[in-house]
């Protein structure tokens, strides 16, 4: 079944916008920047913007704050008739090393409250591209790391890996998951330069 929809998981307003837990809004408003799309409406607690042409594709932002995820998607599932299978989700994941991608068809959720919160509402069968998240220096509070903005040397990274991960999304739509899978799918971090 073909994706219908990109979700990209992250909190609302300015004061996280730059922030690891939004790396997934990232991706999708790379998204909207490609296809040249900016008229976004507020729908099902999300952002949603949708792309027509032959393949008509929502790009979809919920707005309801990472951890409670899965009640914006399972909105916007129920009032489009989409399967969870037909929306990739994109997500932070700090368990992966800083600029790492992971695209996987299904799975758990991990120790993501957001991820978590999409698996209460939708079950595991929904596909999701993680992004790597983690630096190179530990962290004291969970929370606090994931809330608090890239450092000023890893933002390089960050942007290379944003880029690479729209191209990861856009080789989804075009070729499924499993075959973008073994293109995207990597050992070691993305690098500026990739």
């Amino acid at each position: 079944m073909d994706i219908a929809a990109v979700v990209g998981l992250g909190n609302p307003g300015a004061d996280y916008a730059a922030t690891r837990h939004n790396a997934g809004f990232a991706v999708v408003d790379e998204m909207a920047r490609r296809w040249r799309m900016d008229s976004w409406r507020t729908r099902y607690r999300s952002k949603v913007a949708r792309r027509s042409g032959g393949r008509p594709t929502w790009l979809v932002k919920p707005q309801t704050f990472m951890n409670l995820s899965g009640e914006a998607i399972s909105l916007f599932c129920e009032g489009e008739e989409f399967t969870p299978r037909q929306c990739l989700v994109v997500v932070d994941d700090v368990e992966l090393p800083l600029g790492q991608l992971r695209l996987r068809q299904s799975g758990g959720p991990g120790t993501h409250n957001g991820m978590r919160s999409l698996v209460d509402a939708l079950g595991e069968g929904f596909p999701r591209l993680r992004l790597g998240i983690r630096g190179e220096h530990p962290w004291d509070d969970l929370a606090e790391y994931v809330l608090a903005p890239f450092e000023k040397d890893e933002r390089e990274v960050v942007a290379a890996m944003v880029k690479r991960a729209a191209d990861c999304v856009e080789a989804v739509l075009r070729l499924g998951v499993p075959r973008a899978a073994t293109q995207f799918n990597q050992a070691t971090a993305a690098t500026p330069d990739s």
